[in-house]
């Protein structure tokens, strides 16, 4: 296939993908959240949707296809995918851009995370036959040219030994922050919410932690944030709400809660499932430092706040990351051409 072919394929199922609620996806949605209790039908909408609008449009894969200057000279290398799996189709970017550049993907499924991509891999398929091609599931990766592999911190461990041969990407463990400056909408602050609940959380883009200036009354966050109350009802999500404050109370720690979200002051970014981390800050300058030095353990920054040389995104957008938006700052589409 050519690269314009490839990309007219993923528009294609860009379009197969505005009717979410047809016969066969429908199904699928159901065997998938039948797998996986964290996939909702809402939370798997909300990735087949951002996956659609923000991938999958001519403008989107044009800006790829020109920006990297693709064509149809670039060597076919085997790429072996180790696909995580804690929010929906979290590993569909990688397996686009290795498409895109023309390689073959080697992937690893999660377990957690199965039933969806193979379904949007077999699309593709029925959309161009010779998409096959590209795609390779496996139980073990042998025979590859290269490696990106995501897992947490333990596993990227093992990862970099095993991998070390070749060239890779290994993600590990990371999460979101936001920052506030006190002069915050209600809107705004609504559509932090979004940030921290969708996907209950589990998500690196999730917000994980806020910053917050000397003197702002945190318990604002539990009065803005009822409007997503309805998450407590989410079996698991109580679960480890219920475990979690326990855990809190058995220790004697400090930490505000309400019936849904435990709010507790800690310099960590990585929260536990129904809980949020804040902090006090003093200043942007030093906040901005602080920000860069723990770098390597933060997705994304939200705010509306200018930060000194740190990228930021708007409130309620950390779920919506663009084509050209890598995770962990790694360009993937740059390593897959230097293979």
């Amino acid at each position: 296939m050519t690269v314009v072919q490839r990309s007219e394929s993923l528009t294609t199922l860009g379009e197969y993908l505005k009717f979410l609620n047809n016969e066969e996806l429908s199904a699928i949605k159901e065997k998938a959240q039948s797998e996986n209790q964290w996939f909702t039908q809402k939370n798997i909408d909300l990735s087949l949707t951002a996956i659609r609008d923000q991938f999958l449009t001519k403008k989107a894969l044009e800006l790829l296809i020109n920006r990297y200057k693709l064509d149809d000279l670039i060597p076919s290398k085997k790429v072996g995918l180790v696909l995580a799996g804690n929010i929906p189709l979290v590993g569909f970017h990688d397996l686009l851009c290795c498409y895109l550049t023309g390689h073959i993907s080697l992937i690893k499924y999660s377990d957690k995370d199965k039933t969806l991509l193979q379904f949007l891999i077999k699309k593709l398929i029925e959309i161009n036959p010779e998409a096959s091609y590209y795609f390779a599931e496996v139980d073990r990766l042998t025979d590859y040219d290269a490696v990106i592999a995501t897992g947490s911190n333990s596993s990227a461990i093992h990862f970099e030994t095993y991998f070390r041969h070749v060239p890779h990407i290994i993600r590990r463990n990371r999460n979101s922050v936001a920052v506030l400056n006190g002069q915050e909408s209600e809107k705004e602050l609504l559509a932090l919410g979004k940030d921290v609940f969708e996907y209950f959380g589990l998500g690196c883009r999730n917000v994980s932690k806020v910053f917050l200036p000397e003197g702002y009354d945190v318990t604002r966050l539990f009065t803005v944030f009822d409007a997503y109350k309805e998450i407590i009802h989410h079996n698991k999500y109580k679960n480890n709400y219920d475990y979690n404050l326990a855990l809190l109370l058995l220790n004697k720690e400090t930490f505000l809660h309400n019936d849904m979200l435990i709010l507790k002051e800690s310099e960590q970014v990585i929260s536990r499932i129904a809980s949020l981390h804040y902090q006090y800050y003093d200043s942007i300058k030093n906040l901005s430092s602080w920000i860069k030095t723990h770098s390597n353990e933060i997705q994304c920054v939200v705010t509306n706040t200018d930060l000194e040389n740190i990228e930021t995104i708007a409130f309620g957008q950390a779920q919506c990351p663009a084509i050209d938006t890598f995770s962990d700052g790694v360009d993937t589409m740059q390593f897959l051409l230097g293979l």
